[in-house]
């Protein structure tokens, strides 16, 4: 079966900077619902489309076509004393951009008694170097369609 709109594609996956430096390797594969439902990156599903299971490919990524360019406005000092107690560096925490949009923050660290935010992708800026291959092509489901996610091992549990 060919890789297109509404299926659900496995796969398993390495992330590597432009040095060639492993960052991530899946352990378990990567399943996602293909079609422009944003649950991976655009060029991954265009270097994807029309393929099947067994298919290989490195794809050499710039920041905006990965996780973007990084925002320094999106770094955040914030007094330790708003902070409920035992927060930890690598923490996560769910703040506000400047325009009041929810936003994931990352805790990069605790120096004295402020705590430094970082709310970009961690790989943000960096040129990134995927690859993939194709181990599973199936048919989405109508309920995966409809809720624009894979659903079962590996996908989305409600």
């Amino acid at each position: 079966m060919k890789i297109a709109k509404d299926t659900v594609v496995t796969l398993q996956y390495k992330v590597a900077d432009s040095n060639g430096r492993l960052i991530e390797q899946s352990k378990d594969p990567m399943v996602y619902l293909h079609g422009g439902y944003e649950n991976t990156l655009p060029k991954i599903e265009e270097a994807l489309e029309g393929q099947e299971a067994g298919y290989q490919v490195t794809l050499a990524l710039e920041p905006e076509d990965a996780f973007g360019q990084r925002d320094e406005a999106l770094l955040r000092v914030i007094p330790k004393s708003e902070f409920p107690p035992g927060v930890k560096v690598g923490g996560q925490l769910e703040g506000r951009t400047d325009d009041g949009t929810p936003h994931v923050f990352h805790v990069m660290k605790i120096k004295g008694q402020e705590v430094h935010l970082d709310g970009n992708h961690p790989l943000a800026g960096k040129s990134l170097k995927f690859t993939l291959m194709v181990t599973g092509v199936r048919m989405a489901s109508g309920e995966e369609i409809e809720h624009r996610h894979v659903h079962g091992e590996h996908g989305h549990h409600h």
